[in-house]
């Protein structure tokens, strides 16, 4: 890493990660963790770590990005009145005991681990919203409260594992009950706030101790890594907002499905590789 121009290309791929983690975060109501964990994974490859470190540190870094991302998003949404503020109260509890008890697997599990859940997951919603989402609905409403808090807990654990802000999760779980798309977009926007701050905080938890972590990690959170990725995206998440309210619901759909597609195909080819 002595190299200049190696240096150069990490720090610049940072910084085009970053401004697309903050674009995506805005469009979608994402965290922008699908595409910041499969970059840091890399780097901290290149940068020689091994896949059990690397991948941790790919998770908890995201989601330490995700944290001003993710409110930046969730206040321009909430600016536009989209997001339900009842819903994220009820969740508000489940969805932090869910990221904790992935926090806690986090420091003992796999790497392939990781990657099977964020397949599974992210292309699972990725069919459902490039099929148009036909005869992808349990009910025209939202569950009762007790389920609610179920589906909370849930989004909660697989997130944190994905090392992503619940918006595929989360969309995923108000579509099949009615919500409108761009509602569960502005909704899950909010529960990036919900995961990404208490998820931090638990990746720094599990790691830390760990000899084999470089030098400017607390845990699973590169600092370094947080620093370089910041600017650009708080400069591009106000852009994504505007989009993704000036798309149509089909558009925006599909648009999403084939991000979580492509994202999912980046993981698979690293498994089978």
């Amino acid at each position: 890493m002595s190299d200049p121009s190696t240096l150069s290309a990490l720090i610049t791929a940072l910084a085009v990660a970053g401004a697309a983690i903050g674009f995506l975060a805005g469009l979608f109501g994402v965290g922008g963790g699908a595409i910041s964990v499969p970059i840091f994974y890399e780097i901290f490859g290149v940068l020689g770590y091994k896949p059990e470190v690397a991948m941790p540190l790919a998770v908890g870094t995201s989601l330490a990005v995700i944290v001003p991302t993710s409110i930046s998003s969730a206040r321009g949404h909430y600016l536009k009145g989209a997001v339900d503020m009842a819903l994220l109260r009820i969740w508000a509890v489940p969805v932090l005991i869910g990221v904790l008890v992935g926090a806690a697997i986090a420091r003992y599990a796999d790497p392939a681990v990781f990657q099977a859940v964020f397949i599974g997951v992210a292309g699972l919603n990725a069919v459902k919203l490039l099929t148009g989402g036909k005869g992808w609905r349990l009910r025209d409403e939202l569950p009762e409260r007790g389920v609610l808090s179920i589906y909370g807990a849930l989004i909660g654990l697989v997130s944190s594992l994905m090392g992503i802000g619940g918006g595929a999760v989360s969309n995923l779980a108000m579509t099949l009950h009615g919500v409108p798309i761009h509602r569960a977009v502005s909704t899950a926007a909010g529960v990036g706030v919900l995961i990404a701050i208490p998820g931090t905080i638990g990746y720094m938890l599990a790691g830390a101790g760990r000899p084999d972590l470089p030098p400017d990690a607390i845990g699973f959170v590169s600092l370094a890594t947080f620093a370089l990725t910041i600017p650009t995206s708080l400069l591009t998440t106000r852009l994504g907002v505007s989009l993704a309210h000036s798309l149509s619901r089909r558009m925006l759909e599909t648009a999403f499905g084939v991000f979580l597609l492509l994202v999912c195909s980046r993981f698979v080819w690293g498994i089978v590789s």
